[in-house]
């Protein structure tokens, strides 16, 4: 019996190896069939954890990103299926989370003559996903593709889409990519930047928190790995802390001059 030969789901799931994705949450259906099949393959690198419904799907991925850090991901089928993702992205959006959705559309052949549950995605996620949404049309076109929304998902700190159509999910990955086939060769990675604030910046808060009574701190998500650095802060300033709900995790609430969210 021969081996299958390896497919564009199958390099889809090697590029989320490739950026250290732990989980997927996605919702299966026709659209994305061939890419959930894929995760089932890859034997749990990386996880596909299966969502209630899309919309929960990315929420989820949403707060991952928030809470666990990192990229969160999702998947949908097409049509209704990628409309249920709206929530979830928006959130993505307006909180400035780092989130990749991968969405399915239609085999090729019949696009535009409204066939089932057709709609064109990139035109209505084009707001939620401003920064990039991208549809794939060739197997060679995937990876430039996914490595592009991922790093535009990190720098910009907003969420991104790659949309599959479902024969493409499907086809054979070229074993070896010719020079002259105009293809963009890309590799995965990139470190979110280390913002590091300007000294008179440090020194005018310094100045200001020495000359303040009663002050109070008010901690957020920029503050992940700097706990016992605030409680320090604290305990010199005989200051109270409370948190964003971003920020919740930061400290543990327990602390007896930390009044909560």
């Amino acid at each position: 019996m021969t081996e299958p030969s390896r497919i564009v789901a199958d390099l889809v799931v090697e590029r989320l190896r490739a950026w250290q994705v732990p989980r997927v949450f996605g919702y299966s259906g026709d659209g994305v069939e061939g890419l959930v099949q894929a995760m089932r393959r890859a034997g749990g690198d990386p996880a596909f954890v299966a969502a209630r419904q899309e919309q929960t799907a990315g929420l989820m991925a949403t707060g991952h990103a928030k809470y666990v850090g990192g990229i969160g991901v999702c998947v949908a089928t097409h049509g209704p299926g990628a409309v249920q993702l709206l929530s979830g992205l928006y959130d993505a959006k307006l909180e400035n989370q780092s989130v990749v959705a991968i969405v399915g559309q239609q085999t090729a052949t019949p696009l535009g003559r409204a066939h089932q549950q057709e709609i064109e995605a990139s035109r209505f996620l084009s707001d939620v996903c401003e920064r990039f949404v991208q549809t794939a049309t060739t197997p060679e076109q995937v990876p430039l593709l996914l490595d592009q929304a991922f790093r535009t998902a990190v720098a910009t700190r907003s969420p991104t889409c790659v949309i599959l159509p479902h024969d493409l999910q499907l086809a054979p990955v070229p074993n070896r990519v010719v020079d002259n086939q105009g293809v963009i060769i890309t590799a995965p990675g990139l470190p979110p930047a280390r913002v590091v604030p300007h000294d008179r910046d440090l020194s005018a808060a310094a100045q200001l928190l020495s000359a303040g009574q009663r002050v109070a701190i008010v901690v957020g998500q920029g503050a992940y790995g700097a706990a016992d650095e605030i409680v320090a802060l604290a305990d010199r300033l005989d200051a109270g802390i409370t948190a964003s709900l971003l920020g919740k995790p930061v400290l543990d609430e327990r602390l007896p001059f930390h009044t909560g969210v």
